[in-house]
């Protein structure tokens, strides 16, 4: 699984975002951005072991990867709640289901969930949102 990025200059640094996750970082160089982005995203999972990896592209945009797919469901799922100001219990409420425990399985790595129930998950803490899933454009 891979979110994508975009990186730009702004006067003497390079700002690196990732949307999805709500993660942006500046640093001197591309490279530096590159380097504070993927540290921000590991330190944010706060996993042991995991890592990210940063996919440069064109000028600007990049793509991120790790070596942990469920500890990066996990970070997509408690900073889209945070982003929507959802407590657990109320993204639960979304969900359909009584018991916070039920939906934060999920955040917490729990339960991995499916592609359908990742669409579930992510509509109940992001009404008015739609996410693409994309094959990726780097190799």
């Amino acid at each position: 699984m891979r979110l994508r990025g975009t990186v730009s200059k702004d006067g003497r640094f390079w700002l690196a975002e990732v949307p999805i996750l709500d993660a942006m970082t500046q640093g001197r160089t591309r490279r530096e951005a590159f380097e504070m982005i993927a540290d921000w995203i590991e330190t944010m999972a706060d996993s042991p072991g995991f890592s990210v990896t940063v996919h440069g592209g064109s000028s600007d945009e990049f793509e991120i990867s790790s070596n942990n797919t469920k500890a990066m469901v996990c970070l997509l799922l408690q900073r889209q709640r945070h982003m929507s100001g959802l407590s657990l219990a109320e993204a639960a409420a979304r969900l359909g289901v009584r018991s916070r425990n039920a939906y934060a399985r999920y955040e917490h790595g729990t339960s991995v969930p499916t592609v359908e129930k990742l669409n579930q998950l992510l509509q109940a803490v992001c009404k008015d949102r739609d996410f693409v899933i994309a094959e990726s454009r780097l190799r």
